[in-house]
C-alpha cells in the first residue's frame, strides 16, 4: 500500500465513524463489524492494498496488537469504581479464574480429541481463545465509573482480567512444545509464570498508580503544578506499569488493568458517593477545578479516562482492519465449521455456569454472560506472540485459521446481536426495578 493510498484509507475511516457512530448505535451493528468489512476488501484476498500475513509479519502485528490491548486495559481499569473489598468483585474474579480454566481445559481436549492437535498445542489453543476482549466488548461493558449492573461490570471486569491471567497458559502450551523452560516437575511454570508473574503484575501496577496518582495530587492542590498534559499522563502511566512489570518478569497487562484501578480508587476516596455533583463541576482544561481539593481528583480520573478512550477506538480501527486483511477464504471452512460452533455455544456458557454457580446474578445475566464472551484482540496478540517465540510454522498456520476464524465470527454474531439483547435486557431490568435497574 502507497503512503497516498494510506492517507486517503486512514483518512475515510476517520470520517466514516465520526458521521456515522450516532447511525450504527440505532442498528444491529458495531463499528468493529464495519472495521472488518473495510479490512476484508483491502486485504491480499479483496483489492490487494495490505498484503499481511499472520506468520510472516508476526512481529509487528505482535507490538500493534500489544499496545492496543494495554490500553484498553487500562481504560477498563479506569471504568471501575467499585471498593475492592466489595462483593461485585467476585464476579469477574470467578469469570476470570474458575471460568477461564475451565475454558482452557476444554478446548485442549477439543484440540487433542477433535482436531488432532499434540497436548501442548491444544492447550495453547485454549489459552488463545479464552480471554475475552476488552476492546470489541465496549458495548456490553459499564456505561459509566458508577455503572453497578453486574451483567457489565462482570464482563468488564472479566476482560480485564483475563488477558492477563491467561498467560501463564500460554507459557504452560509453549513449554510442553518446547519453546518455554517449565523446571523440573513444572516447578519454574508453577512459581514464576503462574505465581510471581500473576501477583507481581498486580502489585507493581497498583503500586505505581496510587504513587503517581497521589504525586500528581499533590503538586496540583499544594503547589498548582503538573496542571494539564493528562495525555501524557496517560502514556507514562501506562508505559511504566508495564515496562516494569516486563523488567521483572511478571505480567504487564495485569500490571496496567491494576493502575487504572488504582488511578480510580484515588478519586473514589475522595470523591466518595458525590461523584454526580463533582462531575457537574468540571470542564476539561479549567485549571482552577483542576487544583481544588474538592475536585482534582475527579478532573484527573475523568481527564485521563477521556484521552484513553479515544487511543482505545483508534486501536480498534487499526487492529480489527488488520484482522480483516488476514483472514483468508479458507478460514471459515474445514474444522472451523463444528469447533466455532461449539466454542460459543457449548465451551462458553458451560464454563460460565459452573464459574457462576451459586452466584448472585439473575438468570438472564447468566445467559447474557455466556453469550458475550467476546473473542478479539487479545487473542490476535497471544496468537503471534506464541508464533514469534518459537511456534512451528505448520502448527501456527493451523492455530491461526481457527483464532482469525473465532475473531471474526465473535465480531459477526456479537456485533448483530448486541443491541437487541442488551436493548432487552435493559427493559426487563426498568420493568423488575424502574428506580434501580442495577
Amino acid at each position: 500500500m502507497t503512503f497516498v493510498a494510506l492517507y486517503l484509507l486512514v483518512g475515510g475511516l476517520f470520517v466514516l465513524m465520526a458521521l456515522s457512530n450516532s447511525v450504527l448505535k440505532r442498528l444491529p451493528l458495531t463499528t468493529a463489524l464495519v472495521y472488518l468489512g473495510v479490512g476484508i476488501a483491502i486485504g491480499p484476498h479483496g483489492a490487494g492494498l495490505l498484503n499481511v500475513d499472520v506468520v510472516a509479519d508476526a512481529v509487528p502485528i505482535e507490538r500493534l496488537t500489544e499496545v492496543a490491548v494495554i490500553v484498553s486495559l487500562f481504560t477498563a481499569g479506569l471504568k471501575l469504581r467499585v471498593e475492592w473489598r466489595d462483593r461485585l468483585w467476585r464476579l469477574p474474579l470467578r469469570l476470570a479464574s474458575i471460568s477461564m480454566a475451565i475454558t482452557v481445559g476444554l478446548i485442549a481436549a477439543v484440540g487433542v480429541v477433535g482436531l488432532g492437535l499434540p497436548l501442548g498445542a491444544a492447550i495453547l489453543l485454549g489459552a488463545i481463545l479464552a480471554p475475552t476482549d476488552p476492546v470489541l466488548a465496549s458495548d456490553v461493558q459499564v456505561a459509566d465509573p458508577q455503572d453497578r449492573d453486574r451483567l457489565r461490570f462482570g464482563l468488564t471486569g472479566e476482560a480485564g482480567l483475563n488477558d492477563g491471567a491467561a498467560f501463564p497458559f500460554v507459557m504452560l502450551g509453549l513449554g510442553l512444545l518446547g519453546h518455554h523452560e517449565l523446571g523440573a516437575f513444572g516447578w519454574r511454570w508453577l512459581a514464576v509464570d503462574l505465581v510471581w508473574a500473576t501477583l507481581g503484575g498486580l502489585v507493581i501496577g497498583a503500586s505505581l498508580g496510587t504513587a503517581i496518582g497521589y504525586l500528581v495530587l499533590f503538586l496540583r492542590k499544594e503547589h498548582k503544578k503538573a496542571i494539564g498534559l493528562d495525555d501524557f499522563l496517560t502514556l507514562g502511566l501506562i508505559a511504566l506499569a508495564y515496562g516494569a512489570a516486563l523488567f521483572v518478569h511478571a505480567y504487564g497487562f495485569l500490571a496496567v488493568f491494576a493502575a487504572g484501578l488504582a488511578l480510580r480508587r484515588i478519586e473514589q476516596r475522595a470523591t466518595g458517593a458525590d461523584l454526580d455533583e463533582v462531575t457537574k463541576q468540571l470542564t476539561v482544561g479549567d485549571q482552577d477545578v483542576a487544583v481544588r481539593p474538592e475536585t482534582a481528583p475527579a478532573y484527573m480520573a475523568q481527564a485521563v479516562l477521556g484521552f484513553n478512550e479515544q487511543l482505545e477506538r483508534v486501536g480498534e480501527i487499526a487492529v480489527v482492519v488488520l484482522v480483516g486483511a488476514l483472514l483468508a477464504p479458507h478460514a471459515l471452512t474445514g474444522d472451523a465449521l463444528w469447533f466455532l460452533p461449539l466454542l460459543l455455544l457449548v465451551v462458553r456458557p458451560l464454563a460460565v455456569a459452573i464459574g457462576l454457580r451459586r452466584s448472585r446474578t439473575l438468570l438472564m445475566q447468566r445467559r447474557l454472560m455466556a453469550w458475550f464472551g467476546i473473542r478479539g484482540i487479545g487473542s490476535l496478540y497471544y496468537l503471534t506472540y506464541a508464533i514469534a517465540h518459537g511456534l512451528e510454522e505448520s502448527t501456527a498456520r493451523n492455530l491461526a485459521e481457527l483464532t482469525l476464524g473465532a475473531i471474526a465470527v465473535s465480531v459477526v454474531v456479537h456485533g448483530i446481536s448486541v443491541t437487541p439483547l442488551m436493548g432487552r435486557y435493559t427493559r426487563r431490568l426498568e420493568r423488575a426495578s424502574p428506580t434501580s435497574p442495577a
